[in-house]
């Protein structure tokens, strides 16, 4: 049988090697809630792992059923990252029925991706992304504020936005493409790629509306930080690190849209470390 703290920590191991930009704002945080999200991040982890997995769309379906028995049979599971989520959900308000909306949101990928417009995108957002801002909120908690909720998904939203333009040229290569088909249109845009394997962007319209995207992105971020005055200072900083993150890479590809086009965009370690600091004194 799985003891809590043995539970507790193969989720902190499992953060920590995965969670290559999350982690750095969950360190952050006092042990007790530090513990809380690294487990809630292993078991949406392991969730979004089938989605992104080998298996074929039958057998992803299936695992990802399977997963959402587990999570509501969680208190009877020896299985060392529900023991630590059951525990976290006895600990804090946890909505865990976010669970199942993040379930039904990776299910959504294997139905073929492929989006209309911006409303279902943000759909889509919601219930991959928005999901985890409320579940970590649960942790956080917050002062009295009863739009804390809708500013923790829009935040996640925003994030979910950032990941898609840092991923156009990795998504595509998986047969995904999450960009609007009638934005798609609107800027005359095909994705492919040209004969080196980059992105094609003969005209520059690929840029125009990767730019037109993240400036939108930009504004679901202001939405969603309003959620950081509601916020105790550690799970503020906790936050705004996590965020700073993903703003910083929405900064580069604004200014500069052709970095996605060859590769997948990151942050050095040094630079989210700056973000870490930054945040925790305070400073967005």
């Amino acid at each position: 049988m799985t003891s809590v703290e043995e539970a507790y920590r193969r989720c902190e191991e499992i953060t920590r090697s995965e969670a290559r930009n999350f982690f750095y704002g969950i360190r952050l945080l006092p042990a007790p809630k530090r513990s809380a999200l690294c487990a809630l991040y292993a078991l949406a982890r392991r969730i979004d792992d089938i989605g992104d997995g080998d298996l074929s769309g039958v057998d992803k379906a299936v695992a990802l059923t399977k997963v959402r028995h587990s999570v509501h049979e969680m208190d009877s599971s020896s299985d060392p990252v529900l023991v630590a989520v059951s525990d976290t959900a006895r600990r804090y308000p946890v909505p865990l029925e976010a669970f199942d909306e993040l379930l039904d949101g990776v299910g959504m990928d294997l139905m073929g991706v492929s989006y209309t417009d911006f409303e279902e995108l943000v759909l889509y957002c919601r219930r991959v992304a928005g999901t985890v801002g409320r579940l970590c909120l649960g942790v956080f908690g917050s002062d009295a504020e009863p739009r804390a909720s809708l500013y923790a998904d829009q935040l996640g939203i925003a994030l979910q936005q950032t990941n898609i333009l840092r991923d156009v040229r990795e998504d595509l290569l998986h047969g995904r493409v999450y960009l609007p088909k009638d934005e798609l249109d609107r800027f005359g845009v095909t994705l492919r790629l040209d004969d080196y394997g980059s992105l094609d962007d003969p005209d520059g319209r690929l840029a125009a509306m990767l730019r037109a995207f993240a400036s939108r992105a930009r504004d679901w971020y202001s939405l969603g930080n309003r959620l950081l005055p509601h916020l105790d200072r550690r799970s503020a900083a906790c936050c705004q690190a996590m965020a700073g993150i993903y703003s910083h890479l929405l900064d580069v590809i604004e200014e500069d849209p052709t970095t996605v086009y060859d590769r997948r965009l990151s942050l050095g370690s040094g630079q989210k470390v700056r973000v870490a600091v930054s945040a925790l004194a305070g400073r967005r």
